[in-house]
């Protein structure tokens, strides 16, 4: 069906190449942890070849716990998710927490070379495999707010509603 859509603007050799690249990655839970006043869930995503260790998982919950001690000044609600992403062009950390009025907060990090992990560039915002991490958070919070019950078992749930597995 012809909608007239004008293409001029948009990179087809560009999408062509991502649409050849594009594949599953693993998303693995690595643990609930306690970052700066936050419960955070933490995950793991891996490109092919490529793992996420303990040890990385260690360093990436310190840089999001000095990010999350700001929280409070941003209305953090307590919770918050933690990405370490191993991808194909360097290394990510999204860290990213609920804060009042339904809104989000994030920070998002990059390395490459296996060096520091730095504040990402203006504008870099979580990649497709990320963003269904973020997806799936989005719902695990919706049914925290909508959920019956005290809190605290409500956060539990949270807590134990995690993705797992390959994602595309």
């Amino acid at each position: 069906m012809d909608r007239g859509l004008d293409l001029k603007g948009v990179d087809l050799e560009a999408l062509g190449k991502l649409s050849d690249e594009y594949h599953d990655r693993e998303v693995r839970p690595v643990g609930t942890r306690s970052l700066a006043g936050h419960v955070a869930k933490l995950y793991g995503i891996e490109a092919p070849g490529r793992t996420v260790t303990p040890e990385l998982i260690d360093l990436t919950a310190s840089i999001a716990e000095d990010w999350l001690r700001l929280g409070r000044t941003r209305s953090s609600t307590g919770l918050a998710t933690v990405i370490t992403h191993l991808g194909g062009d360097g290394d990510y950390l999204v860290v990213h927490s609920w804060i009042g009025g339904f809104m989000s907060d994030m920070a998002v990090f990059h390395r490459t070379g296996g060096g520091e992990f730095r504040p990402g560039w203006t504008g870099l915002a979580p990649c497709v495999w990320e963003a269904a991490v973020l997806d799936h958070e989005r719902g695990a919070y919706s049914r925290l707010l909508d959920g019956d019950g005290d809190l605290p078992r409500r956060i539990e749930a949270w807590s134990a509603d995690v993705l797992s597995g390959p994602v595309r």
